[in-house]
């Protein structure tokens, strides 16, 4: 066999999809330019590298679940009457994740409460970090059935193993006395190991009509939510009811 299929074989074997398409238009490449062979094995090797971290971004996306993409720059500054700009932006460093933080979006819907959370999350796929997205009443509603058939610990896992938990649309939907006890269950196996990122509709003294009116759970649930936490106010009208066009989101 050939040295150069024999490379081919063996790259294919190891996956490294990039250096077999490419090893032997860059050899050429070295050869001409008379590049060292520790450049052109270091060129090469950044390159897949590149191409792996690459496709490890679009799987974290992908298993994050997020229902759109937004980012940071799509996101229109002129539009709440009163938003934070500086501290949003300081989010982006991501700093609150290594140290176990939350992050509450609170604000009227149609405000933009849910694409700067989705921009975050994405933002942190992007940098290496797991992120799982699920509306409130969806959590809710999948734990139960979960309860019914008997692998409740098994999903509740799903929920917390993520590094970030973004929690959409809490206070949209009332949840009964049974849901919110297991969104507490997920708040209270998150606490001071991972982060959670919320968007509310509701002024935390507003929580306990969420959750069956049980002011107990909702003070629990608050504070361990707000141990250790940053919370962004957005004050305005909905963005649909301007007129304008662009990003639709709560």
């Amino acid at each position: 066999m050939k040295t150069i299929d024999l490379l081919h074989q063996n790259l294919e074997r190891l996956k490294l999809d990039y250096l077999r398409e490419h090893c032997e238009e860059a050899a050429q490449k070295a050869a001409r330019n008379g590049i060292s062979h520790l450049d052109f094995i270091a060129e090469l090797i950044n390159s897949q590298c590149d191409r792996l971290e690459e496709r490890s971004v679009k799987r974290r996306i992908a298993n994050a679940k997020l229902p759109f993409i937004k980012t940071l720059d799509t996101f229109d500054w002129t539009h709440p009457q009163s938003i934070n700009r500086p501290l949003i932006q300081d989010l982006f460093h991501l700093r609150f994740i290594n140290e176990c933080g939350n992050v509450i979006f609170v604000g009227p819907t149609g405000t933009g409460k849910t694409h700067l959370a989705i921009a975050l999350a994405h933002h942190a796929c992007s940098n290496g970090h797991r992120v799982l997205y699920s509306k409130a009443s969806d959590i809710v509603n999948h734990l139960q059935a979960a309860k019914q058939a008997n692998c409740f610990a098994k999903e509740l896992r799903n929920f917390t193993r993520p590094e970030i938990l973004h929690i959409d649309e809490i206070g949209y939907l009332n949840i009964d006395q049974q849901g919110a006890e297991s969104l507490f269950q997920v708040i209270s196996q998150r606490y001071e190991r991972a982060s959670t990122i919320v968007t509310t509709n509701r002024r935390f003294k507003e929580w306990p009509k969420t959750f069956n009116n049980d002011s107990v759970l909702a003070t629990a649930l608050l504070d361990r939510l707000l141990h250790r936490v940053e919370v962004v106010l957005i004050e305005g009208e909905s963005y649909n009811m301007t007129g304008k066009t662009g990003y639709k989101t709560t």
